[in-house]
């Protein structure tokens, strides 16, 4: 049940895939995903050096014998190598499947293509997923106004966004921004995704390396506890509302430089919070499907609920429909 373009596309049981998060998505739980039988994606830039990276990619391929897929961030500001040296890592390590996210992935696809790598490209408005389309990728990811990470400059929601680009493209679209559950899973389908990418909920389990501080804050959020910085710069980031995100708001209203702004939304003061547990060490981007989810579990049983919950909501469905 569940076969879709999407888990015919990634050879996957499941129509589920964990993006690559930043700091957080390395070799146990990007395993986990892909054990559970979903597409975990480990994220590229929380490695320094290549060596790094090679090192996570075959620890991942050690925990796991399912597909796997890799991050490939094009946003200048998140890179520490070339885009070309990651490239090469990637096919020589027979990396199948990258999550490309940040820019447009035109001056890679031809290369990526041509060593058999699947392209899965991250966007947050329709005419973005056109564009990738175009130039040759195999899916896209879109993200509605809810998601963790950069939601783009639009304020659409998913529910607008996912038929509104299923409808403007022939490859497989997966639905990104407040996907956490069996009713938000099947809904992504009723809309016309062919599968969901969920991040937050993902952090909310066993296996994510987030200091249990986090997690505890997670699972007592409301809806309401996230807010959009960074706007200012034309690149908004869905953040929890706590001091940094605060400040970020204040520096923005005043039209602050990027510079100034990192003295507040810097990746070391970000690793600080999310690993070391100082929840106002740092911004801290989580999604508004925070809202929405109240218990630490391990992967496996997030993925087996949603689909368990998933198959009961569809049968309700078929009998009120023959009613």
């Amino acid at each position: 049940m569940f076969k879709t373009r999407v888990t015919e596309l990634f050879g996957i049981k499941y129509p589920i895939i964990a993006g690559g998060m930043h700091l957080l998505s390395r070799a146990e739980l990007v395993a986990a995903v892909s054990n559970a039988g979903g597409l975990g994606i480990l994220a590229s830039t929380t490695f320094e050096t290549k060596e790094e990276l090679r090192e996570e990619i075959r620890k991942t391929r050690s925990l796991t014998n399912k597909p796997f897929g890799v991050n490939l961030n094009l946003f200048p500001m998140m890179r520490q190598r070339s885009v070309e040296e990651d490239i090469d890592l990637f096919i020589d390590e027979g990396v199948g499947i990258v999550e490309s996210s940040g820019a447009s992935p035109e001056p890679y696809v031809h290369r990526l293509k041509e060593a058999g790598v699947k392209i899965i490209h991250k966007v947050p408005a329709v005419r973005f997923a056109q564009k990738a389309e175009s130039v040759g990728v195999d899916a896209v990811t879109i993200v509605g106004f809810e998601c963790a990470g950069h939601p783009g400059m639009d304020d659409v929601t998913s529910l607008i966004l996912v038929p509104l680009t299923a409808d403007a493209l022939k490859i497989p679209v997966v639905a990104g921004g407040g996907f956490c559950d069996a009713r938000s899973f099947v809904a992504a389908l009723a809309l016309g995704a062919d599968g969901v990418m969920m991040g937050t909920r993902f952090v909310a389990t066993h296996e994510c390396i987030v200091h249990p501080k986090i997690k505890e804050w997670l699972v007592k959020a409301k809806e309401t506890d996230t807010t959009l910085i960074d706007r200012s710069l034309g690149l908004p980031m869905r953040v929890i509302k706590n001091k940094p995100a605060e400040k970020a708001l204040e520096m923005d209203k005043r039209g602050a430089s990027l510079e100034e702004l990192l003295t507040v939304i810097s990746g070391e003061l970000g690793r600080k919070a999310w690993i070391e547990g100082d929840i106002e060490a740092g911004v801290v981007s989580l999604g508004m499907a925070v809202g929405r989810i109240h218990e630490i579990v391990s992967v496996k049983k997030a993925i087996d609920d949603i689909i368990e919950e998933a198959q009961t909501i569809c049968k309700r469905l078929n009998l009120s429909l023959a009613a």
